[in-house]
């Protein structure tokens, strides 16, 4: 039998073809799955070992392409989580908690079309700044909230509370509360980020 003295590829159309050897005969000598721009191809008289390491070499660029997708976002998202735990933290804000009936009337009038819905929002006249959230309708009273954090950043203002449900063994009322917590801090012109 004569071993044929040359070897070509041919790739069709699209992203995965058929690759095969076609040797000087003419004849189709073997069919392998490739991907398209990835030359698996080995001369033959080079033996099966030339057309291994061929297809370790595209497999080492997949690879490496794979790990180089892989990795990429992995870093991004560790970036962004850095940032986040040490969200450069400028100073701590001095505030003060006030009730409903201490706020300027046009904040009064926006959380009362609010309230009926959780909601966060900003206020300033000019010469404070009113930071606002409100968790909704609750079905019994007996709701508290806790002011974590408030400090600003070197672009924001972060802001941190926490509910506090009725505590245990102590009385309920039955009605519907809307509790929420009203802030109030020097006047800044940073963005307010709420968590």
């Amino acid at each position: 039998m004569n071993k044929p003295d040359r070897c070509e590829m041919h790739t069709y159309a699209g992203t995965a073809g058929v690759c095969e050897e076609r040797h000087a005969s003419g004849k189709f000598a073997r069919r392998e799955k490739c991907i398209s721009g990835m030359d698996v191809c080995a001369e033959k008289r080079s033996g099966r070992a030339a057309f291994r390491e061929s297809r370790l070499r595209c497999c080492g660029r997949l690879t490496r392409l794979l790990a180089v997708v892989l990795l990429l976002p992995a870093l991004l998202l560790g970036a962004c989580t850095m940032d986040k735990a040490d969200n450069g933290k400028v100073r701590d804000l001095e505030f003060t908690v006030i009730g409903e009936g201490d706020a300027p009337q046009e904040l009064k009038d926006l959380i009362a079309q609010k309230k009926t819905q959780p909601f966060k929002l900003t206020y300033s006249d000019d010469q404070n700044l009113y930071i606002v959230i409100g968790y909704g309708p609750q079905s019994t009273g007996g709701y508290s909230i806790t002011v974590e954090e408030l400090y600003l950043t070197e672009n924001s203002i972060f802001f941190n509370t926490e509910l506090k449900g009725p505590a245990k063994g102590e009385p309920a009322a039955p009605e519907t509360s809307y509790p929420l917590v009203i802030v109030k801090t020097e006047y800044l012109e940073d963005p307010v980020v709420f968590d």
